[in-house]
């Protein structure tokens, strides 16, 4: 009499190689955790405490300079944001572009390096939560202080001019303010996603700030002066022609700087709080034809920069999904 040896024993799952449950689960939880301590920490406090003196300062000079030339523009708090006071060399949008890259590297930097040296990388996965939720949970917090931050210094901002002007902004006004403030948090998440996959490459934390602001620093203040330059000579031929300036050399050189997210945050700056911009790059006389000197209509300026908004969207994309393969082939160990 033959015996079945399975029967009465209970069937092994069969693996198939797929998850149990959600890849996203817990992102909430990380978000959650990962905002209070950045926000509750000596090093947020100590950036926005700097960043607000400096902007505060500056606003209020520029304010100061506009209400002896208050009938010069209808665009009052515009202004605010681009004018150039004599004490102060900088504009507030000058300053807020090169702030919020060296904030958004401060964040990042240490997201992932800093638990595999603190040992609790191992033990932070040991829960039910997968990698996705682990590194998107920790690029959303920052993003998200980052985001508070810089509201913040909108609206203390936007508080200053109604102080110092008495009146308050007009509703293209505030619909231009509130793009470039959605524009500037897109620029920052550009060098978070940088310095998150940095994070990841390089397990020294200072390593890992040094490549991402030596990065910063060749965008913005290098490519524009000595890397496009050259590359443009290369591709489209010397910078002067027979007949004047050679337009495959400006061409080439249009393109190359918008390889610097500085340049497409630039270009997205001037043309929202700057109503009479109208063009960028090279203009023909053709395109000057019929055109009126006019500010150009709210969405029309945000026709013209949708383009660099929608590169610095890309390249945040682009640049978190190579820190995401990255961190999916890293080996942890406990």
């Amino acid at each position: 009499m033959s015996i079945d040896a399975s029967a009465g024993t209970t069937p092994r799952p069969r693996r198939t190689g797929r998850r149990i449950g959600s890849p996203w689960t817990g992102v909430g939880v990380v978000v959650a955790k990962e905002t209070a301590d950045i926000l509750g920490g000596a090093r947020m406090v100590v950036i926005e405490a700097l960043m607000f003196l400096i902007a505060l300062v500056v606003a209020w000079f520029s304010a100061t300079a506009i209400r002896q030339t208050i009938g010069e523009s209808p665009f009052l708090y515009l202004r605010l944001l681009t004018v150039t006071p004599e004490s102060v060399p900088l504009s507030v949008i000058s300053i807020i572009g090169l702030v919020t890259p060296v904030i958004a590297i401060a964040l990042g930097f240490d997201a992932i390096n800093g638990e595999f040296n603190q040992r609790t990388l191992s033990r932070l996965l040991a829960q039910p939560i997968y990698r996705d939720a682990l590194l998107f949970g920790k690029f959303l917090a920052r993003l998200l202080s980052l985001a508070i931050a810089l509201v913040s210094l909108w609206l203390l901002v936007l508080g200053l001019g109604m102080l110092r002007f008495g009146l308050p902004p007009n509703l293209a006004e505030v619909v231009r303010m509130v793009g470039f403030l959605v524009a500037t948090i897109a620029y920052g998440g550009v060098w978070l996603a940088i310095a998150v996959l940095f994070s990841v490459l390089f397990r020294a934390p200072a390593t890992a700030a040094l490549a991402a602001l030596g990065l910063w620093l060749l965008f913005t203040f290098f490519w524009a002066l000595m890397v496009t330059p050259l590359l443009s000579t290369m591709i489209g031929g010397p910078e002067q022609g027979l007949f004047g300036p050679n337009p495959a050399y400006l061409e080439a050189q249009q393109w190359l700087d918008r390889v610097s997210p500085a340049t497409l945050y630039s270009e997205t700056a001037q043309a929202l709080l700057q109503p009479e911009k109208r063009f960028f790059g090279m203009v023909y006389l053709t395109q000057l034809i019929g055109a009126l000197p006019s500010p150009l209509p709210t969405a029309q300026s945000f026709l013209l920069v949708w383009p660099q908004f929608t590169g610095l969207v890309a390249a945040t994309i682009i640049i978190f999904a190579i820190a995401y393969v990255a961190f999916q082939r890293r080996e942890i160990r406990a």
